[in-house]
């Protein structure tokens, strides 16, 4: 059994703030997205000129008020762990930089505090309140499934492009210009887009020969909307098979959590572990 941590503030905040297994833990997430949320609303409320005209002042105040928050929380953040540069560096102390400095940079750059809609990005911390981490292990099997099947959906986006190329050429030759299909590239991109069902509508075909291509082309492309589908699906299928025959056909058990290391910020650790699975660091604070 292994000598628990003896906790001290930094111990204790880091739990909160990096933790969702706990009463405060959670309790902090949900409170900061609730700011993040308003903080989003303000920008948003800011950039309609007859709202703005009317609560500028509040709206000034209030943006300030939630930076000066995300201030303390990205400080915090940091003298919590014991290597402040991996989060500083980190995808989430990135964002937490970014959607901070905004208002203060608005002193030097007009127009800058509008990037506080980065914030939109810490929302993504929303997975962490509803425990999704229990379900990594399902996540992890299908971007194996992904990741073994690239070379035929390589092969398969290559067949659409030329095909794509072909069809977008032949338009050109029988559209022209006067149809909108002024040129290669831009009869290529109708193509695509008809192909992929999207439709856009900006161009269409005039002729009956035209049209009659464009018939094909929507039809082919619900047949193609199919071919990447089966293919993931397929190794998807023969992974969960393997998998099974690995654990003689029993399903696996194991719970993840949301216990944050604060020697190296790896998150996903097995209910009851006692060190990190990534650098060893003790998880336990008393």
């Amino acid at each position: 059994m292994s000598k628990p941590i003896k906790a001290n503030w930094k111990n204790r905040l880091h739990e909160i703030i990096y933790e969702a297994d706990t009463p405060a833990g959670k309790l902090f997430d949900v409170v900061l997205l609730i700011f993040i949320l308003a903080s989003i609303a303000l920008v948003m409320l800011e950039s309609v000129s007859s709202i703005d005209a009317r609560y500028h002042k509040a709206l000034y105040i209030g943006e300030w008020l939630v930076t000066i928050l995300f201030s303390i929380e990205y400080i915090a953040r940091i003298i919590t762990v014991k290597k402040p540069k991996k989060y500083i560096f980190s995808f989430y102390g990135i964002i937490d930089f970014l959607s901070t400095i905004p208002m203060y940079l608005s002193f030097i750059l007009a127009g800058s505090h509008a990037l506080v809609a980065l914030r939109a990005l810490r929302l993504l911390r929303v997975f962490r309140i509803l425990k999704l981490a229990r379900y990594m292990g399902a996540s992890n099997q299908l971007a194996s499934a992904i990741k073994s099947s690239r070379a035929k959906i390589s092969v398969f986006l290559f067949a659409v492009i030329i095909a794509s190329i072909i069809f977008g050429t032949l338009m050109y030759l029988v559209e022209g210009e006067e149809n909108g299909f002024t040129n290669i590239p831009k009869s290529v991109y109708w193509c695509i887009v008809t192909l992929t069902t999207v439709g856009f509508g900006d161009i269409t075909p005039q002729t009956p020969f035209g049209q009659f291509l464009a018939t094909l082309i929507m039809v082919l492309g619900y047949g193609i909307i199919a071919v990447p589908t089966g293919i993931v699906s397929a190794e998807y299928s023969k992974s969960l098979t393997k998998k099974d025959e690995e654990n003689n056909g029993e399903p696996e058990k194991v719970q993840l959590n949301s216990q944050s290391c604060q020697n190296c910020l790896t998150t996903n650790h097995k209910d009851g572990a006692e060190y990190c699975y990534n650098c060893g660091h003790n998880l336990h604070i008393e």
